[in-house]
């Protein structure tokens, strides 16, 4: 048999052509790294929600986020989230940017629980109800 192009296939005993039977390679390799940066990311809206109820619940948490006065305790409730998506990002990486094997679904799926349950967080009538 020769090859005469990429789909079509001649034998040489006939004249006969026939189609080559042609399974797509599909690339489907979902890493350690890339399910840390979306973990961590998550990480991060997580404590930034928390950080927000707990200013609401806590005058102590308040005061204590209260890194520049004109901003108030936003410049806390921020820089301890950053701070946690980072941390959480490094060690993330650390323990899986070699790992093949994820179980990507599970992440994305713990990603947008954790970024729900975040962004709920920092909505006023959810914080407000801790007042």
């Amino acid at each position: 048999m020769e090859v005469q192009d990429t789909n079509r296939v001649r034998d040489r005993k006939s004249t006969e052509i026939y189609q080559r039977e042609r399974t797509p390679k599909r690339v489907s390799r979902i890493d350690g790294a890339i399910s840390a940066a979306f973990l961590s990311s998550a990480i991060g809206c997580l404590v930034i929600g928390m950080m927000t109820t707990g200013a609401v619940i806590s005058e102590g948490l308040k005061n204590m986020l209260n890194w520049w006065g004109p901003a108030g305790p936003l410049t806390g409730k921020t820089g301890i989230g950053v701070a946690a998506w980072l941390i959480s990002w490094f060690i993330l990486h650390s323990l899986w940017k070699n790992r093949e094997e994820i179980n990507f679904g599970r992440i994305f799926t713990a990603t947008l629980v954790l970024i729900g349950i975040g962004f709920a967080l920092t909505f006023p009538p959810v914080f407000e109800a801790f007042e």
